[in-house]
């Protein structure tokens, strides 16, 4: 089975002043991180929440230093359980991300692997 893996990362950022500002950084310092050994992960800012339930930015800056969170999505081939797809992407992105704190939030199956036979053919009727 093959799956996609969401990781949420918080990546500490230093010397900003600005969110858009720190989430830039952010997604700079993760992708010289992972790259070149997994040039495949794909970034993007997370989404947060408010306990009222109100959207807030990806990046909280206090005293020039912010915590920015990140979504890393990784494709997982040949795996037999989604935990097992979960533990793959987690350890190779943490390999990478020393000191950063990882959440798996995602793992859908994009393949399971099994073939019915089914063939996208018509059939013909004559």
């Amino acid at each position: 089975m093959d799956c996609r893996v969401v990781v949420e990362a918080a990546v500490p950022v230093y010397d900003v002043e600005t969110p858009d500002e720190a989430v830039r950084i952010a997604i700079s310092k993760t992708g010289k991180m992972l790259n070149p050994d997994l040039n495949y992960v794909e970034i993007e800012t997370g989404t947060r929440h408010a306990p009222s339930g109100e959207e807030l930015p990806p990046a909280f800056v206090a005293a020039d230093e912010a915590l920015v969170a990140l979504e890393l999505r990784m494709d997982v081939f040949n795996v037999d359980r989604t935990e097992h797809a979960s533990r793959v992407a987690r350890k190779e992105i943490g390999q990478r991300l020393r000191n950063i704190p990882l959440a798996v939030i995602d793992v859908e199956v994009i393949d399971d692997g099994t073939d019915d036979g089914d063939s996208d053919s018509v059939d013909d009727p004559t």
